[in-house]
Parts: C-alpha cells; structure tokens; sequence
C-alpha cells in the first residue's frame, strides 16, 4: 500500500465519513453487545455538514491511492481546569477494516496531534470502547503516545 494522504474532509466527503460512522458503531454495538447508539446515516450527514461548517468538528480523512476515503478522525475543541486550558479531544476514529495494521490510524492521530499543538491545546483525549472486546484499540492508542488516565465514560440521555 502507498502512503496515505491526511487531508481535512471536504463537503464532498461528508456522505463516506457519515458511512463510516455507521460502521464504527455497529461494529461497537456488534461487539459490546450492547445498543449503546441512536443515530442513522442521514442524521450523521447532517450533523457533519453543520459542524463541518461551523468549525466545532474538525474531520481529516485518509486517503489510499487516489481512493475514497478509507478512515477519518474526528476531533473536537473543549476547555477545562483540569488541563490548564484549551485541549482536544477524539470523539471518532475509525480506519475501514481492510485497511487496518497498515498506518493509517496512526497517520489520522498525528494529523489530529499536529492540528492541536497549532491550535495550543495542552492536550488530545479519547475514550476506548471496552476492554476486554476492545483491547485491540487501547494497544494502538498506547503505541501512538496516549496513557490511561482513569475513569469510566458514563453518559444521562437529556
């Protein structure tokens, strides 16, 4: 395989990421057993446009030999005390299987360190599917320079 092009998403990508989306979620859902998500394709499409409009999601897509896109990151600007500051964080990352072990997540997750250290966020965050059935994903975030740093991802449906 070549080497991949990271690229911000343009609105021309918006309908495979959405895709990709779609597919992140399932095969969590698919894993976990768990029906954790409630969003469909169209509504993603919409949602990326807005906010791939407004600048609140920041979406770099890799490209494989002149192909469609074949994985995406998305990040998101926040602020806190507890990180002094402006940081980042990875809401969705995703890599299509048959591209997967060749680069590409890596490539996505330094595009996305890369734009926050431009941007002066102190930090980049992302929360793992569970482990044990995603053990996989909290290896290739450790190899690319994360460390756990406690806690549980817990949400109140509003």
């Amino acid at each position: 395989m070549s080497v991949p092009t990271i690229r911000a998403a343009t609105p021309d990508d918006i309908p495979v990421t959405a895709a990709m989306v779609q597919e992140l979620l399932s095969e969590i859902m698919a894993e976990t057993g768990l029906n954790a998500f409630e969003t469909d394709h169209a509504t993603t499409e919409r949602l990326l446009t807005s906010y791939i409009e407004t600048g609140s999601y920041i979406v770099f897509v890799a490209i494989v030999e002149g192909g469609p896109p074949a994985g995406f990151i998305g990040l998101t600007p926040c602020r806190s005390l507890y990180a002094n500051g402006d940081f980042g964080i990875i809401p969705e990352l995703y890599v299509r299987k048959s591209f997967r072990s060749c680069g590409l997540g890596h490539a996505l997750v330094e595009a996305g360190k890369e734009y926050g250290a431009r941007l002066g966020w102190k930090r980049l965050e992302v929360t793992t599917p569970p482990i044990p059935p995603f053990g996989r994903t909290e290896r290739f975030y450790r190899s690319s320079g994360f460390v756990v740093t406690g806690g549980y991802k817990m949400k109140i449906v509003l």
